[in-house]
């Protein structure tokens, strides 16, 4: 078994189509971030009074995912940093923090916890009073004269956790300072994030606002075909891969962050098979990768009540031998569920939205059925393949405390 893996490992270093693996990773910041330059230069027109040691108006950037705005404001960050350091006198402190982190954005809590981390303070995980919170907070960014720009991204998993509250405090610490002033920059996927805020909040929040709209395929063969060139050794990518991994990301609404990475999964699989050379098939076999991990990772983020509806869906497909299914009885089998995990139950109402919302992520097929006089009933059948299934299964079951 040695030698054969060595043999493996000898293959697999000589065969390498790679040259900067790294390049195509989603947190690889480049030095020219292609058609993105209107928004860059709005970024650097909003944060440029930070450089005379003034507050920048609080701002919020939205748009699909991979478009290119976490991407934007890091790189203008960078360039506020770099100038600063060269020519003020006073402390610019840019932090960003990911609201999605898992045991992050879960309280109000958890959040302010991991920031005074990121300022080198140290808090208890658990047992102040959040106002105490709030005050180590406010006391160590207040120790000196600084200018805050805190970037949170992912903003809106803030919002569906805990409450519109948080982001309301946040925007009035600034009166509570005396030697700091805070610039907050929020970031969102969710185009509706705003409309659904108070209105306090929102006017507080979004001063400014930028749009990131979605990349169109002719742009996206570009940004793939410049990386590609560096991230590959000569003559690797064959014609026509490029444009079908520009084809299938803009048709996931101009994702450029799932373009790059079916790109470095099907480089992978080539790889894996001993071939130089990444072809179009490989593209479609790094599709099929991302949609099974995909779903995956949504099962494992989304709360434990998602978790069980799921996990009624499933049990129920498994015992009536993969017959329809309906709303009603996905309701009842998931009471059960929550009634043996001491969980709450949700309304019947809120278990069809997230039955709908399943619809939309493609893990189910929801049909309206007509019933005559009886009615309409919503069938509903597991779209996902059984190898996902299983995986999801198990997924969820480690967090049951009581398996049905």
């Amino acid at each position: 078994m040695s030698v054969e893996l060595d043999n493996i490992f000898d293959s697999f270093d000589k065969k390498s189509i790679f040259r900067d693996k790294s390049l195509l990773q989603t947190n690889h910041q480049p030095e020219e971030i292609l058609h993105r330059e209107e928004q860059i230069k709005q970024l650097a027109s909003i944060l440029a009074p930070v450089l005379r040691g003034e507050r920048a108006s609080n701002l919020f950037l939205y748009g699909k995912t991979g478009t290119g705005k976490t991407l934007s404001i890091k790189y203008v960050s960078d360039k506020l940093l770099k100038r600063v350091k060269k020519e003020s006198n006073f402390k610019l402190n840019i932090v960003y923090l990911n609201c999605k982190l898992k045991k992050v954005s879960d309280t109000e809590y958890r959040i302010l916890a991991e920031l005074i981390k990121k300022f080198g303070g140290t808090i208890p995980q658990t047992g102040l009073p959040t106002q105490s919170v709030y005050n180590k907070f406010i006391e160590i960014i207040d120790s000196e004269k600084q200018l805050l720009v805190l970037i949170l991204d992912e903003i809106d998993q803030t919002v569906k956790k805990i409450s519109d509250d948080f982001l309301y405090n946040l925007t009035r610490l600034n009166s509570e300072l005396t030697q700091s002033q805070i610039c907050l920059v929020g970031v969102s996927n969710d185009l509706t994030f705003l409309e659904g805020l108070d209105p306090r909040v929102r006017s507080s929040l979004s001063e400014e606002e930028i749009v990131f709209a979605p990349y169109n395929a002719p742009q996206l063969r570009e940004i793939l075909s410049k990386r590609s060139e560096l991230a590959f050794k000569e003559n690797v990518v064959v014609e026509g891969v490029i444009a079908k991994c520009a084809a299938f990301a803009a048709r996931e609404h101009g994702d450029a962050r799932r373009a790059l990475d079916l790109l470095r999964i099907a480089g992978e699989l080539a790889e894996r098979e001993g071939s130089l050379k990444i072809k179009v098939e490989h593209i479609d076999q790094a599709n099929s990768k991302i949609e099974r991990d995909k779903i995956l990772d949504v099962i494992k983020s989304e709360p434990k009540q998602f978790q069980f509806v799921l996990y009624s869906i499933i049990k129920l497909t498994e015992n009536q031998n993969n017959e329809s299914i309906f709303t009603g009885d996905i309701y009842n089998f998931y009471q059960d569920i929550c009634l043996k995990n001491k969980s709450d139950v949700l309304t019947q109402r809120r278990v069809s939205d997230i039955i709908q919302e399943f619809d939309m992520l493609g893990i189910i097929n929801v049909r309206v059925i007509s019933k005559g006089r009886g009615g309409r009933m919503r069938e509903v059948k597991l779209a996902i393949t059984n190898n996902i299934i299983k995986k999801a299964k198990e997924i969820i079951e480690e967090s049951l405390d009581y398996k049905l």
